[in-house]
């Protein structure tokens, strides 16, 4: 399989692994204006399979992730690379640094999965307070209502920071996206999402930096604080007014956390 992909910058190579669903175009909106002022970063916005211009595969985690790691050997020739992932592509990131060390030089997750089945995560509560909110309900006349309604259920939940400026900004992104493989994405989600090793303890010594939001009531904060002991030299930071998708919630702490990893890496 051949995955598509799209470049911004030269030097070093950071691989950059977009939320489920999105494209590489997703997580480039997200990253470029906390990685663009650090000079010497070649960086790759990756479309997993079934996403953007690269085509579905075998419907399973575990071939993601052997897709990816096949598309880094054969675009890097061998190089080590930073890799950063958000969500899902947070998911697979870990995977890879799980069974490739060696290769991955540091490690940025943000709002990861560390568990891929819902139910089985420990998330927010609810009624654990928002940010922002524009008055009325959500939908009518409120913070959501510029938003169409199937995306505006999804950013209820998901966005911790409440307003219609976040809510917009989010959905022009994810409206942006080119279709994807559906079919391919609900076979995944049905009968291959979870990893073979998830959950298994490892080792990964590089830099790494575990980026949440406190109100993130898709993928939380719980699991990835008690993952820690998997990385020696993490950094962790819980965001106030924030959920599943930080880094337009609040760009400026988002900047500055990702600006304080990438200097570790220096």
């Amino acid at each position: 399989m051949t995955l598509a992909f799209r470049t911004h910058g030269e030097g070093r190579p950071l691989v950059a692994l977009p939320w489920f669903g999105l494209d590489g175009a997703a997580l480039a909106a997200a990253l470029e204006p906390a990685v663009s002022g650090h000079d010497g970063w070649r960086r790759v916005y990756v479309d997993l399979p079934g996403t953007g211009g690269s085509p579905g595969g075998v419907p399973t985690s575990d071939a993601v992730v052997d897709e990816v790691l096949a598309f880094v050997d054969d675009e890097l020739a061998g190089e080590p690379f930073a890799l950063a992932g958000c969500s899902y592509g947070g998911y697979v990131a870990t995977a890879m640094a799980r069974r490739a060390p060696e290769r991955v030089r540091g490690l940025l997750l943000v709002c990861s999965g560390e568990k891929i089945i819902a139910a089985e995560r420990e998330l927010p509560p609810p009624d654990l307070g928002d940010a922002g909110g524009d008055g009325g309900s959500a939908t009518s006349g409120g913070w959501l209502a510029g938003v169409p309604g199937p995306l505006a259920d999804h950013l209820a939940t998901a966005l911790g920071r409440r307003t219609a400026a976040v809510a917009e900004r989010v959905a022009a992104v994810i409206a942006a996206a080119p279709p994807s493989d559906e079919e391919y994405l609900e076979r995944l989600r049905s009968t291959g999402y979870r990893l073979s090793d998830e959950g298994e303890p490892f080792r990964y010594p590089g830099p790494t930096a575990v980026l949440t939001g406190r109100q993130d009531r898709v993928a939380g904060y719980a699991d990835q604080f008690r993952a820690l002991s998997n990385y020696p030299d993490a950094g962790f930071a819980v965001v106030p007014d924030a959920g599943h998708y930080l880094p337009f919630e609040q760009p400026a702490v988002f900047r500055d956390l990702v600006g304080h990893w990438l200097a570790r890496l220096a």
